[in-house]
């Protein structure tokens, strides 16, 4: 295995990945805000968001001192929004803590909000040049089928053995960019050629020696995920109407979605008007059903129901207009906000929700099927 690492990076320096928006610098606020983004998320989607991201928060100070809903909106369709959350977080901390100075050295990293050991060092390798192990889920696939570790990779006995393997396996020099290459080697093999499925075997650069390829294995190692049947909920999600506005409010900040602004919902069965008229003061009339859809999250799949509701001016109702939302345009200090779609469109709103309001007119009283 001693030459390992050499063959990597001699393949990544001639077939692997070149031209992201964050290679090549070795600015680690910017390999932050990609490591972050990357976590769950395709490399195609991350390099929309990040250039964008990046126009709106150049450095960490702009992030810091930005509002948490303008963190949210910027991050609205990346999901896993607890990362927004973090990422904030994490930028205020650096100013108070570190005088503004984003930290480089994988141990300070790490003690940030939603950095763990993997990401740190990999930001600690691309800033630094810094010899510290990744193990994100394409490295632990690379290092699994090459070593014929059997288990799943989340399992704790399975991963502290791939985090001995991912360390030993290090260059043994360092300089001359050989750190940045094998790191970028071993994410670009996992990205692009030791796939899950279908893994071309032929371009890469250690398969010789891979115990998976030589024994028959590149579709059982590694180990899948032991199989959980997800949880099935379901709710209505109201979309009130007055005056071309619709109603939203701020989810908590825990939780799906967290801090995201949404339309409202509610359990199924229950009276939605009365729902309406508790919780927001408002007197709801001409209910449409609209075609249900699915939304499906890591621990959970969720079958949203949508209701059309019109609602009425409060005092016309017995309602205290101090209290009623339909009063209010601007966002209130209790998390209800009454905006057009286009005001809507420039908010943290989930991707889930953002499609379906694209799916109808507020206008109309019947609406098209959002895409799940």
């Amino acid at each position: 295995m001693r030459d390992f690492a050499q063959r990597v990076i001699d393949w990544q320096r001639v077939h692997g990945r070149h031209s992201l928006p964050w290679q090549g610098s070795r600015d680690p606020y910017r390999l932050w805000l990609a490591e972050v983004m990357l976590q769950q998320t395709q490399v195609a989607t991350v390099a929309t968001y990040y250039e964008r991201f990046l126009a709106t928060f150049p450095d960490v100070g702009a992030l810091a001192l930005a509002p948490l809903d303008r963190v949210l909106a910027q991050w609205s369709g990346l999901g896993y929004y607890r990362r927004a959350h973090h990422l904030h977080a994490a930028a205020r901390t650096v100013m108070a803590r570190h005088g503004g100075t984003f930290p480089s050295d994988a141990a300070t990293l790490a003690t940030l909000p939603g950095v763990g050991r993997s990401t740190a060092a990999a930001i600690a390798a691309f800033a630094t040049g810094a010899p510290h192990a990744i193990l994100d889920g394409n490295v632990k696939r690379v290092l699994a089928r090459h070593a014929g570790i059997e288990g799943w990779p989340g399992a704790a006995r399975v991963e502290a053995a791939l985090w001995d393997l991912a360390q030993a396996r290090l260059p043994q020099r360092a300089g001359d960019g050989a750190i940045e290459a094998y790191t970028q080697g071993m994410m670009d093999l996992g990205a692009a050629v030791c796939t899950r499925a279908s893994p071309r075997c032929g371009e890469c650069p250690v398969a010789h020696d891979c115990v998976a390829r030589r024994t028959g294995r590149t579709a059982t190692l590694p180990a899948p995920r032991p199989v959980k049947v997800l949880p099935q909920r379901a709710v209505h999600v109201l979309a009130i109407e007055r005056g071309g506005r619709l109603l939203f409010e701020r989810r908590p900040a825990r939780g799906v979605w967290g801090g995201l602004w949404s339309l409202p919902e509610c359990p199924l069965g229950v009276d939605v008007h009365d729902v309406a008229r508790s919780r927001f003061g408002i007197v709801t009339t001409k209910t449409h059903s609209l075609s249900a859809f699915v939304h499906v999250f890591t621990h959970f799949r969720l079958t949203l129901h949508p209701l059309r509701l019109a609602a009425h001016d409060a005092a016309d109702h017995g309602v205290d207009p101090m209290t009623a939302g339909a009063a209010v345009d601007a966002p209130r200090s209790d998390g209800i906000a009454w905006w057009s779609r286009a005001d809507a469109e420039a908010a943290g709103l989930p991707a889930p929700i953002r499609r379906l309001l694209r799916s109808f007119d507020p206008t109309a009283a019947t609406a098209a099927t959002p895409a799940s």
